[in-house]
């Protein structure tokens, strides 16, 4: 849920362009220049591999209204190209980066047809669902083997990842458990990689990403309480649960910038023996001042996990609308952060990590 911030001089991501550059993309900085930038130089990381990211998947939840904006792209075809110039910049910094399709929320064959249709499905290795049949889907827990079959049959070439499913408290705290287990039992062997939603507790104050607020009533409120850990630092039942599958069950947290829970959930992740990790990082905040600080933070304390990176929101100064949902005015812009991102921190020979089974 990372607000973005029109600023008149943009950070520098990055240290190439895939295609012609855009006019929106910033000019390349030297490592000293405008220390509020937080500019350093391409490819710093503290390890000497530059071994962070396992796999980047191009934006999130982009057949969700909260996330995408379908008026201004009723046909996604601004989405799926895109997706293809991202998966394209991805490629050409390092091809062993897998990219994965924006974890599509509702689970929709249709829409998958549709990108094969743009063309999408030609610049990505993975799909990516996500659910929540206990909170907000219109389906049972007991049909997540059928949803994922329903995305295998439209496109078998592909491994269908589940980058996130999740229970919340909101209602009881043994309906996480419940919910939890029964998920571990069905997802575990049936999707090569499964990110639980989430470690910690959406405070209160921060508000959620959603457009669907008037619409969903009371369920916004489930928004807040959908972490293994509660706003007060204290442990649910269900997190007893979750340690059980760690190994074989990741995690998905969204790193707010300069999210003070970062070291926290490192230390409960470490714990816990969490292995995969899906985060995120946010295009819009790549704008904001101090931005490659916090990234070279946020990426260097979750290097000892497989990280899965979502690269989402659109500046607002940058998109067809003032709005992270937004489609970007030129996509190309989007592509050049996905590489930049790519190149500072899996660049072309570090070692690859296998997640395209």
């Amino acid at each position: 849920m990372a607000t973005s911030s029109a600023r008149s001089s943009p950070t520098y991501w990055g240290c190439r362009s895939t295609r012609s550059t855009a006019s929106t993309s910033p000019p390349p900085r030297s490592a000293g220049s405008s220390p509020d930038h937080g500019a350093r130089g391409c490819n710093r990381s503290t390890k000497g591999s530059h071994d962070m990211i396992e796999a980047a998947m191009i934006w999130n939840e982009p057949n969700n209204k909260s996330h995408w904006d379908p008026e201004l792209d009723p046909e996604w075809a601004i989405y799926a190209d895109t997706v293809v110039r991202a998966g394209e910049a991805i490629a050409s910094v390092n091809p062993a980066v897998t990219r994965v399709l924006g974890g599509m929320s509702p689970i929709d064959p249709g829409w998958v047809d549709r990108m094969r249709g743009h063309g999408a499905l030609d610049a990505v290795d993975v799909i990516a669902v996500h659910g929540f049949p206990l909170d907000w889907n219109l389906w049972s827990i007991h049909d997540w083997p059928e949803k994922i079959a329903e995305i295998e049959a439209v496109a078998p070439e592909f491994p269908i990842w589940v980058t996130e499913v999740g229970v919340g408290s909101f209602g009881a705290e043994e309906v996480q458990v419940f919910g939890l287990n029964r998920t571990a039992e069905l997802l575990i062997g049936r999707a090569p990689r499964i990110y639980w939603y989430s470690l910690f507790d959406l405070p209160r104050e921060w508000g959620a990403t959603t457009r669907h607020r008037e619409a969903e009533g009371s369920s916004y409120y489930r928004h807040f309480y959908m972490g293994l850990i509660r706003e007060d630092g204290t442990p649910k039942p269900a997190l007893d649960h979750y340690a059980r599958v760690a190994e074989r069950m990741g995690l998905m947290q969204w790193f707010h910038f300069e999210d003070p829970r970062l070291d926290e959930a490192v230390r409960w992740m470490k714990r816990l023996g969490v292995r995969q990790l899906r985060t995120g990082l946010s295009w819009a905040d790549s704008f904001r001042p101090g931005a490659l600080d916090w990234f070279d933070r946020q990426m260097e304390a979750l290097a000892d996990f497989d990280v899965t990176v979502t690269f989402c929101f659109t500046p607002e100064h940058l998109g067809v609308a003032p709005h992270h949902t937004s489609c970007a005015r030129e996509p190309q812009a989007f592509a050049d952060f996905c590489a930049g991102m790519i190149d500072r921190y899996q660049p072309a020979g570090a070692p690859a990590i296998a997640a395209r089974a």
